[in-house]
């Protein structure tokens, strides 16, 4: 790299005076962070629609970030960019490391990333959450949010993938998802960082979907959701109605936030991706803001559209299009994103709090408090994070030991509750047929390193 003394020279004067999210702050292309607005995703004043993909070569078992790793990266990145997506999720990142490389190329190519903030061995546990919402866990969370949180193409974190399911059980997880939601936006903000949009990405679980959507949307400003998206497989080569979609649709109208599909996809038959059409057609984005194909690399589940040669734990071999690679961009080509709002609605607003029912066994509506290990966080940052094989924190101890006051974060930027609407209060509607992201020194240093690059 050239120039290295003079830019950390730079780098050195910028710091002196700055606030915790300037000495964050990483030089990349210039590339607009999406905001929300209502019910729809915004860049600038224009509405933004979710087209991408789900990106974990590997999956879960190779243990691997392929942002932290340009050889896997940037193959990639091409492919993106002949495919024209625009995000991808990422579900395990590791923390420990630096991203830049990879973050800047996909920001270059226009597209952004949804990030899973958890790991198989930080997360809450959805047959035991209590212990496992604690301080080092969130030290891993805010440790995400420091190393992401400088780019400004990370479009929106996850704080749950699929933590309840359907074992009604699992529902009482939601207080310590929701709890993880809100200090995540507390961190932010007592950080001075992008309030980088913060939701969960649901299970597509019939008996307790809508009570989970209203619950991560019901409260205070600070606990509130900026987003639901959920998984769904229900569209196996069918069509609007026969998968289930227009009951959904249905369902879903009113809704206060923005919702997307974090995962959409089937592999029981030959895939032509016939869900992009719904998706970007009137009978869908008055509601929805899109969806992420399931998935990019081919793993054992047997979803993907790209073949990469070697074993799990390396993922640098080279890449073969599969047949549905094709598909899926004729259909990304075939139905392009809506001009203007498309339906969308320009104001935020809450749902009602569900009530505990044969599938829902949530009954308070208070959070656990922050823990009291973790609050020095929130005013001196998170530190180094533990990386993808730190010693994990479901039993690491320090819990919180008691209810938080409604109110009691900082952070938040929806709807008041007041603005709770009739439609809203209707979210719990018929049963479907479905199974289931500037000081003037980081100015100056941003257009040198620019020019010098």
């Amino acid at each position: 790299m050239r120039s290295v003394s003079l830019l950390s020279a730079l780098a050195a004067v910028s710091a002196v005076q700055a606030s915790p999210a300037t000495q964050l702050k990483s030089r990349q292309s210039s590339i607009t962070p999406i905001t929300v607005k209502g019910n729809a995703f915004m860049v600038g004043d224009k509405r933004f629609f979710v087209r991408g993909v789900a990106y974990q070569p590997g999956g879960s078992a190779a243990n691997l970030d392929p942002l932290a790793n340009s050889k896997i990266c940037l193959p990639d990145i091409e492919k993106f960019k002949k495919l024209k997506i625009n995000v991808v999720r990422v579900y395990s990142t590791d923390n420990s490391k630096d991203h830049a490389e990879c973050m800047n190329a996909l920001a270059e190519a226009g597209i952004y990333v949804a990030l899973d903030v958890n790991n198989p061995l930080y997360s809450i546990n959805r047959k035991d959450p209590g212990p496992s919402y604690n301080a080092a866990y969130l030290q891993s969370v805010f440790a995400t949010i420091d190393e992401f949180g400088k780019y400004d193409n990370t479009m929106a974190f996850f704080s749950g993938n699929e933590v309840i399911h359907d074992e009604k059980e699992t529902t009482l997880a939601a207080r310590y998802v929701k709890a993880t939601t809100r200090d995540m936006r507390s961190y932010m903000k007592s950080r001075g960082l992008r309030q980088i949009p913060v939701g969960y990405s649901a299970a597509d679980v019939t008996d307790n979907r809508m009570q989970t959507a209203a619950y991560f949307n019901c409260g205070t400003d600070d606990e509130r959701s900026d987003f639901f998206a959920f998984n769904d497989y229900s569209w196996c080569t069918s069509d609007f109605k026969t998968a289930g979609w227009d009951i959904k649709v249905k369902n879903f109208t009113g809704y206060g936030v923005p919702i997307f599909l974090s995962e959409y996809g089937c592999n029981l038959n030959v895939r032509d991706f016939g869900e992009l059409e719904a998706l970007m057609s009137d009978k869908m984005t008055s509601v929805y803001s899109g969806g992420l194909m399931y998935e990019y690399s081919q793993e054992d589940n047997k979803y993907g559209i790209v073949e990469i040669a070697g074993p799990k734990g390396d993922q640098t071999g080279a890449r073969k299009e599969m047949p549905e690679f094709a598909a899926y961009q004729k259909a990304l080509a075939a139905n392009p994103a809506p001009t203007g709002l498309a339906g969308a609605v320009t104001s935020s607003s809450s749902s009602p709090c569900p009530a505990k029912d044969d599938f829902w066994m949530v009954q308070s509506t208070l959070l656990p408090a922050l823990p009291e290990g973790a609050k020095a966080y929130l005013k001196d940052g998170a530190g180094k994070g533990p990386g993808l094989n730190g010693a994990g924190s479901q039993n690491a101890g320090g819990a919180s030991t008691e209810d938080a006051e409604p109110g009691s974060g900082t952070g938040g930027n929806g709807a008041s509750p007041s603005q709770s609407s009739a439609a809203v209060a209707g979210l719990m509607g018929p049963t479907d047929k479905a199974p289931f992201v500037i000081s003037g020194a980081v100015f100056i240093f941003t257009m040198i390193g620019a020019a010098l690059f």
